[in-house]
């Protein structure tokens, strides 16, 4: 039976860490291509001097977002950062709060307003950029938790190497003991 268990041990261990280095792998790779994808981009949030009332980060409309003034666009945090943060907030100012939709039909119905034509134009190029940076984030995010999965995994592993190591030292030592328990009938004649 002990056979048995230390095999299923040694295949437990050999599953659980070749799928945490998958995992790890896949997570990382994801990440990698998500911080080279927007990094050639060249995207960054108005510099630190934006940090003022009436600037491009105003203090009173951003503060969620002052803290990444000047840096790149170059990870799923600040993908969504900016795309919530910045480009949603403009895009909300352009017609009022309306969406790329309702403009859509409005200038749909009236051709010739140029105004409705800009904030069509402009709207569905803001959304555009927005839903590409939070697709961004929703990989990165992926990528993150199923690196975080292979950890977990290969702390499983450990843990069942760690099972297997015990079940081999109490295997040892009941050999040890029946070694000596034979040693000893052996020296002592049967009564």
């Amino acid at each position: 039976m002990r056979w048995r268990i230390m095999s299923l041990q040694v295949v437990l261990i050999v599953v659980l860490g070749a799928a945490a280095a998958f995992l790890v792998n896949e997570g990382t790779f994801v990440n990698n291509t998500v911080h080279d994808q927007l990094a050639a981009q060249q995207i960054f949030f108005p510099p630190a001097s934006a940090v003022v009332a009436g600037g491009a980060l105003d203090p009173a409309e951003f503060s969620d977002i002052t803290q990444y003034a000047g840096l790149p666009v170059d990870s799923g945090v600040t993908a969504k950062a900016y795309a919530d943060g910045f480009i949603g907030r403009h895009l909300n100012a352009i017609a009022g709060g309306k969406t790329y939709a309702q403009v859509s039909s409005a200038a749909q119905k009236d051709p010739t307003n140029a105004k409705l034509a800009g904030q069509k134009a402009a709207l569905f190029q803001g959304d555009t950029l927005r839903n590409m940076l939070l697709n961004a984030w929703g990989w990165s995010t992926l990528a993150t938790y199923t690196t975080y999965g292979g950890a977990g995994l290969l702390l499983a592993a450990v843990v069942v190497l760690f099972a297997l190591a015990f079940e081999i030292l109490a295997w040892r030592r009941e050999e040890v003991a029946a070694t000596k328990v034979k040693a000893a009938r052996k020296l002592v004649p049967a009564l």
